[in-house]
């Protein structure tokens, strides 16, 4: 029913952001709306929460980065469990070189899986609780994994729109 929505939605933005001058704030505004909307509508499929009730943070560190999801109500018991459920699930398929879920929520291949996919065991993926959700941590010394984590973690900044600094963290910062 989801798809079919979306389907009809994007069947009437197409046709009117066509029609309107290109370039026009309005239709690169829907176009940009609905990309987010799918991305919001798939994430909460694949990761079984909703990105509403959830807050993600991504950081980018000088071994690796953070992959960081909390309930945004400390007492949201039902949303810190599934957070706690899927992270965990997710460090093991990054360690083991898969990065089907993020392809799925993205719609695209994000930048550096290809370069982690490679060589999966030159990064260490590990499950962390945090007092309302979760954390994957990523750890690498291989200077190009370093490099694709990096680009990884700016991609998921942008697409979950976190506002998350792009910039490596240096540590007590």
């Amino acid at each position: 029913m989801k798809r079919i929505r979306l389907a009809v939605l994007l069947g009437a933005a197409i046709p009117a952001c066509l029609a309107a001058q290109q370039g026009s704030s309005s239709c690169s505004a829907h176009h940009a709306g609905s990309r987010q909307d799918g991305v919001d509508e798939r994430g909460d499929s694949v990761m079984g929460f909703d990105h509403t009730k959830t807050t993600h943070h991504f950081v980018l560190t000088a071994s690796g980065g953070i992959i960081a999801v909390s309930a945004n109500d400390k007492d949201d018991k039902t949303s810190r469990d599934a957070i706690r459920a899927h992270l965990p699930h997710i460090a093991k398929m990054f360690a083991d070189g898969n990065f089907d879920a993020p392809m799925l929520i993205h719609d695209r291949v994000p930048p550096g899986v290809p370069e982690m996919k490679r060589d999966p065991k030159s990064i260490r993926w590990t499950y962390e609780d945090i007092p309302a959700g979760g954390r994957v941590v990523a750890v690498t010394t291989n200077p190009a994994e370093l490099e694709a984590i990096h680009a990884f973690l700016r991609f998921q900044i942008e697409d979950h729109r976190t506002g998350d600094s792009t910039e490596v963290s240096r540590p007590g910062s």
